[in-house]
Order: C-alpha cells, then structure tokens, then sequence
C-alpha cells in the first residue's frame, strides 16, 4: 500500500474550467456518485461518501467563498 504525502496546493483556472469542474461535481452529487478530478498535476478520486460544506470568509477588504469536499482516506 503507497503512502500519500501531505499536500496543500491551489489551483488557478479559467472562468470555464472552473464551470466544467462545478457541472461535473454537481452532477456527481446528485448521482450519489464518486468522481475523480485533476487538480495541479494529480489525479485525485473524491468518493461518494465525501461530506461537503461551504465556508465564506471576510476579512481585511477581502471576501473567499470555497466548496469545501472532505473524506477519510481508506
């Protein structure tokens, strides 16, 4: 069994890569589905059993809203 290594990366994209990527995970979650995606450079296979939630953050004239996808590994 391969040992994943500890990683925190963001990925910048097109306005229609990022609508790709929502369409194709809104259609995944609907389906009850697992999907995998690329994200800088690996393949990452998010599972259908992932919980999700969104966080909005503001602070300092600056505001974030992320789609947050959490899971434990098996």
């Amino acid at each position: 069994m391969s040992t994943k290594v500890d990683r925190d990366v963001t990925e910048t994209c097109s306005r229609f890569q990022f609508a790709t990527r929502l369409r194709r995970l809104a259609d995944a979650i609907e389906a009850d589905n697992g999907f995998t995606i690329e994200i800088a450079g690996e393949q990452v296979r998010v599972p259908a059993r992932a919980e999700w939630s969104i966080e909005h953050e503001r602070s300092d004239g600056e505001e974030e809203v992320e789609f947050q996808l959490t899971w434990k590994s098996r």
